[in-house]
């Protein structure tokens, strides 16, 4: 892999918030979604959902997740 491949920008969003059902991904209020941020890589963008996801840990209908926005925006970056 050359070394522009090795530090391509792969987008990664952070979102989280309290949902509806535990059986799905369907968040309660929209309002109240806590949009964490956008970070460079997968590795940034994980280390922010961990921390976020122990910090409500005790709040059981509540999760965060790491979207992979540059799999929206290039297609062809899906297998990274």
């Amino acid at each position: 892999m050359s070394e522009s491949q090795e530090n391509k920008q792969l987008l990664h969003l952070v979102i989280g918030g309290e949902l509806s059902s535990l059986d799905g991904v369907e968040f309660k209020d929209l309002s109240k979604l806590d949009i964490v941020g956008v970070y460079p890589n997968y590795a940034a963008a994980h280390a922010v959902w961990k921390a976020k996801a122990q910090a409500t840990v005790d709040q059981a209908q509540t999760r965060y997740f790491v979207v992979h926005l540059h799999r929206l925006l290039d297609p062809s970056t899906a297998q990274r």
